[in-house]
């Protein structure tokens, strides 16, 4: 799993992207195929705004972005956000996977 963490119209300190990179991996206990993690940074506004695109396998994109006064509130809500759409995904694909036919004999 590759992650990224990119910083627009501002600089990162190393403290935000340290609480990042702690937190992005968790997003695994949701989804086992995540291949990439995109964390962007920046600032709009004179607000914080993160916005978190996670591609998965097999081609599935999600994205969450959320905007408000700390940037550390921002990450847990896009990471909340995420984990939702995550789990949804996951509940989606397992409903699709049809149960084992029944293994009992037929009665004569």
């Amino acid at each position: 799993m590759k992650i990224v963490v990119k910083a627009r119209h501002m600089d990162a300190t190393d403290a935000i992207r340290d609480y990042v990179e702690s937190k992005v991996p968790k997003l695994v206990r949701y989804f086992d195929n995540i291949q990439t993690i995109e964390v962007i940074l920046e600032v709009e506004a004179d607000l914080p705004k993160v916005e978190i695109v996670v591609s998965a396998s097999p081609r599935a994109t999600f994205v969450a972005s959320h905007r408000d006064a700390d940037m550390y509130g921002c990450v847990d809500q896009c990471m909340d956000k995420i984990a939702q759409q995550l789990r949804k995904h996951k509940g989606r694909l397992r409903d699709h996977q049809h149960p084992a036919p029944d293994q009992q004999p037929a009665e004569s």
